[in-house]
């Protein structure tokens, strides 16, 4: 094809030397002069390194790499790593090799690596990129696949099925995959239809940079209307939808979407009034869909109405499956959930959803689990509904067993409270040892000490690739005695086949704990699980939005708290380990009493505020596990079932028998009972 050989030429031709060292600015850097050492530097050179790179102060971290090289200082790779990469817009190919070879097979070596290749395949220098690639053990950046990919279009591979699939994974904007979707939208690849598919996903997603990147491949015209509809979708359909020539369809339904996550009510009477007739059958079937999606997450009921709408108005195309997103279509059978009580239409809704995801997203055991519930609600009577009844058990049995929210309930549907895994044979001396002496458990360890816990982790768990399940459980009892709580739950979970459940459910403290929470008539176990998601046991750990220690507490919470149960605060007590656990267990208590002692809503609250769990109760009463499901914050949603998982398996470690999670998800969440008392509006 001779386009695919024009567009092969043109990305040859790019500099392959973009950015690099000039003479100037070798001059430069070799008549500067050398900072002097400062006493943070002699005392603690790894966080000065640390600082000097922030502040991108490359003579700082020139001296302070030679210090530590020439002191042999065990960090030193990351001292090294952070200089070079200080500059790495400015080196050749040369020194990055060097650096390899002086750090083989460590973290630091891969960082680079990762590294380099965005830099070279952003100089468009595909020979290096191409050597460098294969060594790349990670290999978890989407944007170097991508470069990737227009290295094996260069080289005459077949890219177009795996090309097109790494493109339309792309959910941020970036250069990698912008050039990968130019490169093969070029080459005829790619074509107009999979362009404006991607861009429907960007516009569901409100991915505002990533629809503009995309739309960008379709000429100037289209972008300027993705502009437009973004920024104002009312008045682009009121005065621009009908201008836009063969387009027109798309782009209107576009401007719907976004209207829809603003103004359900709006745009359901312009879809009525006008749109669904003029978009057609496909278009408009997506754009009720939209609307759906956009009433399930603001839990109105009418999201059903605007779902059948979705469905009647496919089966006018005569379409066997949509072509709406996984996430569309996960609302979609939420909201059919969520008035499923006593209604086998509202069960056939959902189950018409859960059908339609791809395959992987129905293998989720979240859908395992509402397929299997909506057989058994939607089974015939007697003999005829046998074998639907036997094919839901048999989906609940493949889920039992499985230690996650929908294992422990599928179990529970078929009579049974699991019971904890059996815990293996615990590492001998020997793989203790072993694990003690790799060089890059150690580094880690020492950057955790150093206050560097980003960095160190990142080193633990590049360490941990390719472990079998007896070296992860030596590596994860190494964390478990230095008290790196985080590193040990998350380096036993990786285990496949023999399970610690001791290790990935620690009970740090466990006598102030227990006493705590049960002075004050709580459940230590769902103080526990709550813990265990909210820091992982990390005294330190400090959230993006400024929540503070043990129990995450935000400091006006904390002082809220201390003053309801008298005593006296100050900022700097939340890093006390005890005062945060008394602070956080106090505050948990008063949440659990405003909502009628609710472990669900609670956990909600202790996440997103109480506003926002009351407000959630308001509609149907139902089953806390459809409650849960239809969480609307994808983050408080995951939330509320781990630690409700979380809470279960402590109980079982505590009392040492099976705990039931259904008995802790309590009764039906609905609206407040009139008699029940008024919560309290200064509840933080």
């Amino acid at each position: 094809m001779p386009w695919i050989s024009t567009v092969r030429a043109a990305l040859r031709r790019a500099p392959a030397m973009a950015g690099a060292l000039t003479g100037a600015a070798l001059l430069c850097c070799a008549l500067a002069l050398p900072s002097p050492a400062s006493a943070q530097d002699r005392d603690d050179p790894i966080r000065a390194a640390r600082d000097a790179f922030a502040k991108k102060d490359k003579v700082r971290l020139a001296n302070l790499r030679a210090q530590v090289q020439d002191a042999r200082h065990p960090l030193a790779p990351w001292v090294d790593y952070w200089e070079l990469t200080n500059r790495l817009g400015e080196v050749r190919s040369e020194e990055v090799e060097a650096f390899y070879q002086r750090w083989p097979g460590s973290y630091v070596e891969d960082r680079l690596r990762n590294d380099w290749l965005l830099e070279v395949g952003h100089r468009r220098d595909w020979e290096a990129f191409s050597r460098d690639l294969p060594r790349f053990r990670m290999n978890d950046d989407r944007q170097v696949s991508c470069y990737g990919l227009v290295a094996d279009f260069l080289a005459n591979k077949d890219i177009r099925e795996t090309g097109l699939k790494a493109w339309m994974a792309q959910r941020e904007p970036d250069e990698g995959c912008q050039l990968l979707g130019q490169t093969m939208f070029d080459a005829k690849l790619i074509a107009t239809d999979e362009v404006l598919r991607k861009l429907r996903y960007a516009t569901e997603m409100n991915r505002v940079q990533l629809a503009r990147q995309t739309a960008g491949l379709l000429g100037d015209s289209v972008a300027k209307a993705v502009n437009e509809l973004f920024d104002n979708p009312a008045r682009y359909l009121a005065t621009r939808a009908s201008n836009i020539g063969h387009l027109r369809i798309e782009l209107a339904s576009l401007a719907l979407a976004r209207m829809a996550a603003n103004d359900t009510e709006t745009t359901a009477r312009l879809l009525d009034d006008r749109w669904a007739g003029a978009l057609g059958a496909e278009h408009g079937a997506w754009a009720w869909a939209q609307l759906a999606k956009q009433a399930a997450l603001a839990l109105k009921p009418e999201a059903v109405t605007y779902s059948r709408n979705a469905w009647d108005t496919l089966a006018k195309k005569d379409r066997a499956a949509p072509d709406w997103s996984d996430e569309t279509l996960g609302w979609l059978a939420r909201a059919a959930l969520r008035q499923a009580a006593g209604q086998p239409d509202r069960w056939r809704l959902a189950q018409r959803a859960m059908d339609a995801m791809s395959a992987t997203e129905r293998n989720d055991p979240t859908w395992q689990y509402w397929r299997a519930r909506a057989l058994q609600a939607l089974a015939k009577p007697g003999e005829a509904g046998d074998a639907t009844r036997a094919e839901a058990q048999q989906m609940l049995a493949g889920l039992a067993g499985q230690l996650h929210f929908y294992g422990l309930l599928a179990a529970e549907d078929l009579g049974q409270i699991q019971p904890l895994p059996a815990r293996g044979t615990a590492p001998s001396d020997t793989e203790r040892s072993a694990a003690r002496a790799l060089p890059g458990l150690q580094r880690a360890l020492g950057m955790i000490g150093a206050g560097l816990r980003n960095e160190g982790v990142r080193e633990w768990n590049f360490t941990l690739i390719g472990m079998s399940d007896r070296e992860l459980l030596a590596a994860a009892q190494l964390a478990c005695e230095r008290e790196i709580w985080d590193r040990c739950i998350n380096t036993s979970e990786r285990t496949k086949a023999e399970i610690d459940i001791e290790q990935r459910y620690p009970q740090p403290m466990r006598a102030d704990v227990i006493a705590k929470a049960r002075d004050i008539d709580l459940d230590p176990a769902y103080v526990y699980g709550l813990i265990r998601q909210e820091s992982r046991f990390v005294m330190d750990a400090r959230s993006s939005v400024g929540a503070s220690g043990l129990m995450q507490i935000m400091p006006a919470t904390a002082k809220w708290t201390a003053k309801k149960i008298g005593v006296d605060f100050k900022p700097a007590m939340l890093t006390d380990r005890d005062t945060n656990l008394r602070l956080g267990t106090a505050y948990l208590k008063l949440v659990l009493d405003n909502l009628d002692g609710s472990q669900p809503m609670a956990a909600a609250a202790y996440n997103a505020g109480p506003n926002r769990p009351r407000r959630w109760r308001e509609g149907p009463a139902m089953e806390p596990a459809i409650w849960a499901e239809n969480i609307p914050f994808n983050e408080t949603r995951d939330y509320v079932k781990k630690v409700l998982t979380n809470a279960t398996v402590y109980a079982s470690l505590i009392s040492g028998k099976p705990a039931s999670l259904k008995a802790r998800l309590g009764a039906p969440i609905g609206p407040r009972a009139a008699s029940a008392p008024l919560p309290d509006p200064d509840l933080p």
